[in-house]
């Protein structure tokens, strides 16, 4: 499982939800804090770690 984060365009807060890869455009994305629907996915970092062949 993946995890996103959200802006609540309501509320002004953010927050993480976690989802399978494939079930990103299916999930309905709700604020934990007011409940609103009207939420944006934001651009975060992550990492990866992979095996070192050299």
């Amino acid at each position: 499982m993946s995890q996103y984060a959200y802006h609540c365009q309501d509320c002004d807060k953010e927050f993480t939800q976690q989802h399978h890869i494939s079930d990103i455009d299916k999930a309905e994305v709700k604020c934990p804090h007011c409940g609103s629907m009207r939420v944006g996915q934001l651009v975060s970092s992550f990492s990866a770690v992979t095996s070192k062949k050299s």
